[in-house]
């Protein structure tokens, strides 16, 4: 009885774990399924709000800011660093002049002959700069190169905590290596943002979208644009440049009378520098302390623009187009700067790149001082760079009316406010300590800076605008436009001791030539005379060997090989389209084939001739065993 008693729950526990069929399927909630499905397919499905041509709108309007955000980052960044550089390199050169400071601070050590053979490695080391440039900017990347270089600057800032031989000059020796890949990258960067700018702007064109070559003049005034607003930020490192002078120094100079004392004439009339320069310039030394503050604040600001460059600078260009310019050869890659001086554009404007640097040279190492402190002291010096620096920047915004104006306007504007302004100073000899001098050198100095700002934004802007549409050539180009530049400091440097009216002639002689030789240039553009291009061989990522003496030869140019590419792009699409015929007449023969042989097996004559088959091959079986 208890055992009967004592199974009932159990039974009924059981009904309750595990009720029949039936009652699950009344527990179970059908339509929250069906609602379960609705909501998925609603999530899965074409959004009511979403808009896919509003995204697309916003996604590249994002590009856009990104491209100008990088163009700014790669301003400020070039600026800090030169900023850097010049303000460090003033600051040792002025200290290591005073003849005080050498024999207190290092008395055995001959900072004077260091000082030279450091000069000597930032001028004269960027002379081979050709010769590495493209090979060093397609091996690391554009953006990589700025930042390599921006830490070689910052290589030469550390190196003055403990100024001896074996650090300064190797570290002014690195930078001398380092000026023509920086400066190449750099005009490289600007021109390609200029036309990612126009793609991410036109990105529903359909050369765009499938990433052919740009047409011509699309980019033209984004190049102007960027320039300009380069040019317009760079040029006040010649500002910040001058704030270790003026806070540091400034309170440690003699006054002109005393610095002036032995100068007899300044001007056009003198020799060399400043003759009879006093050989003491500090009334006291500054303090070791204050001179190592004043180098860590300038090496902060050299990391501060390293990390400019890695962060806030985009790449250039995309993977792929970086994998395709590595590939082309290294050898092919040595030699295309050379063989893009068959262009005759680029020789042309040679003639304005070496007067460019040779004119931004003179301003800071010829007229600031063999007339702005031969005249007013050295304690002046400031002065004149800063009214320099700030006519440049402002004066870079004047570029912009290339938009409007023909781009002849910009060089031959620069170059007529120089070559009057040379002229003047030609005649200009003038008696050391006259402050009534302030006011005209002021005046040349803010026109110089005006001819200066035109010149060096309508040169870049020119090499932009006639290579717009050939990014694969921009480093070659900008390599050859920075090493004509390199070529021009060599020269300031060497003639430092030649009379000042010689150093006038030539600046003339060649701002002269260069206005020459670019109007024959503009002439045989607007003739529309062919020019000759080495042909850029195309990327072979799989073959081995030396690449660059297979079929695709860079010796051969553009001009000569158009009406060949033309003949072998249709025999190619002949031979694609004559393929695409005989797969398509195979497969139809393929499948005939299959549906006979499938008529075939279902007929009786093939079912006999299968069994007769499978009953032979059975025997076989039965024979070997």
């Amino acid at each position: 009885m208890e055992a009967t008693e004592g199974e009932q729950p159990i039974e009924d526990a059981d009904q309750i774990v595990a009720p029949p069929n039936g009652g699950v399927n009344e527990l179970l909630d059908v339509g929250q399924e069906e609602n379960i499905e609705g909501e998925m397919e609603e999530f899965l499905g074409p959004q009511a709000q979403y808009n896919e041509e509003e995204e697309e709108r916003k996604y590249y309007r994002r590009k856009r800011l990104g491209v100008i955000k990088n163009v700014v980052a790669s301003s400020f960044g070039a600026m800090i660093v030169y900023s850097v550089y010049m303000g460090l390199l003033q600051m040792q050169l002025v200290l290591h002049y005073d003849m005080t400071y050498r024999e207190v601070k290092y008395s055995n050590l001959g900072l004077e002959d260091i000082d030279q053979k450091m000069l000597m490695g930032i001028n004269v080391t960027p002379v081979i700069g050709l010769l590495y440039t493209p090979v060093l900017i397609r091996f690391l990347g554009t953006k990589w190169m700025m930042f390599l270089a921006s830490g070689i600057y910052a290589l030469f800032v550390s190196t003055n905590y403990w100024e001896r031989y074996y650090t300064l000059v190797p570290s002014a020796v690195a930078i001398g290596v380092a000026i023509v890949p920086f400066w190449a990258s750099l005009g490289n960067y600007i021109t390609r943002m200029a036309q990612q700018y126009y793609e991410y702007a036109n990105y529903k064109d359909e050369h765009v979208q499938e990433q052919r070559k740009l047409p011509k003049g699309a980019c033209h005034s984004y190049i102007i644009i960027f320039q300009s607003l380069f040019y317009a930020i760079f040029s006040l490192s010649f500002v910040f440049a001058e704030f270790p002078m003026r806070l540091v120094l400034h309170g440690h100079l003699h006054e002109s009378k005393h610095v002036l004392c032995n100068v007899k004439i300044c001007g056009a009339a003198i020799k060399g520098i400043i003759p009879g320069f006093n050989t003491t310039v500090l009334t006291n030394l500054p303090r070791s302390m204050l001179l190592i503050q004043v180098e860590s604040i300038l090496m902060g600001f050299a990391f501060l623009s390293m990390i400019i460059f890695l962060l806030l600078c985009g790449p250039a260009y995309r993977p792929t187009e970086e994998i395709d310019l590595r590939s082309i050869g290294w050898g092919n890659i040595f030699q295309l700067p050379f063989k893009h001086l068959r262009d005759y554009r680029l020789r042309l404007l040679c003639p304005f790149f070496i007067y460019s640097g040779l004119e931004m040279l003179f301003v800071i190492s010829g007229f600031s001082l063999s007339y702005g402190v031969c005249t007013l002291g050295l304690k002046s010096l400031w002065l004149l760079i800063v009214v320099y620096g700030l006519s440049c920047s402002v004066f870079s915004l004047l570029s912009l009316s290339l938009l409007r104006l023909p781009r002849w306007v910009c060089l031959m504007g620069g170059a007529a406010v120089h070559a009057v302004l040379l002229v003047v100073l030609l005649a200009l000899s003038i008696k050391p300590g006259s402050p009534e001098y302030l006011g005209p050198l002021l005046v040349i100095t803010v026109l110089w800076g005006l001819g200066s700002a035109l010149n060096k934004t309508g040169v870049s802007t020119v090499v932009g605008i006639l290579y717009a549409e050939e990014k694969e050539r921009l480093d070659f180009v900008y390599t050859i436009y920075h090493w004509w530049q390199a070529i021009a400091i060599f020269v300031v440097y060497l003639w430092s001791k030649m009379p000042m009216r010689a150093k006038l002639s030539i600046l003339l002689a060649t701002l002269l030539l260069a206005c020459y030789c670019y109007w024959v240039m503009e002439r045989r553009v607007a003739q529309k005379v062919p020019h000759r291009m080495p042909r850029i061989p195309r990327p072979r990522h799989k073959v081995k060997g030396y690449r660059y003496l297979e079929e695709d030869n860079s010796d051969e140019s553009d001009s000569e090989r158009s009406e060949e590419d033309d003949d072998e792009d249709e025999e190619e699409r002949a031979e694609e389209d004559e393929r695409v015929v005989e797969e398509m007449g195979a497969g139809h023969r393929e499948e005939e084939g299959q549906g006979a042989r499938a008529e075939g097996a279902d007929s009786p004559r093939a079912r006999r001739g299968g069994a007769e088959g499978q009953g032979a091959h059975v025997e076989e079986e039965q024979r070997e065993m």
